[in-house]
């Protein structure tokens, strides 16, 4: 798999999010930049260390014009309780077929404890006003990853 070309449109999508409502790329365009992170399930503790990274910087993230959306294989409901659990204040958006995934490249091959199969590629992208990729950041370390991100944000996209 490929992540798409950087200067590029970021690949389309709609997607239901925690409470079920659509939630599109095409809603943001000159509005707002966005962060579209994916990671590989709800509530594991890697996960929950970058969601909640995320929601102490969402003052950060709302003064650099731009909305986090965590996009993961899981269903609705399954996200509806990590917001809950977790107060997470940004959308979270269920790709239970994994085609968003694959349509930005992050559906791959993973090793977990001895065994192999397949699965989302902790990957981040941001995208402008414009709806243009600006950059990719596929090493991603749970911890320090909402400074990542802020950090290019601030440098501008």
């Amino acid at each position: 798999m490929t992540f798409p070309k950087i200067g590029n449109l970021a690949p389309a999508f709609t997607l239901k999010n925690q409470a079920g409502l659509d939630v599109a790329l095409k809603n943001y365009k000159g509005k707002k930049n966005i962060v579209l992170y994916f990671y590989p399930k709800a509530s594991t503790p890697g996960c929950t260390v970058q969601a909640c990274g995320i929601r102490d910087m969402q003052g950060e993230f709302d003064a650099l014009d731009t909305v986090v959306l965590g996009v993961s294989p899981d269903a609705p409901v399954k996200l509806q309780k990590f917001i809950d659990k977790y107060d997470l204040s940004f959308d979270l958006l269920a790709d239970e077929d994994h085609a968003l995934a694959e349509k930005y490249g992050v559906w791959g091959l993973k090793k977990f404890m001895g065994r192999e199969f397949m699965g989302i590629l902790r990957t981040s992208f941001i995208i402008d006003k414009e709806g243009r990729l600006r950059h990719i950041l596929n090493k991603v370390n749970t911890k320090t990853h909402d400074q990542e991100v802020l950090s290019i944000l601030r440098d501008g996209i």
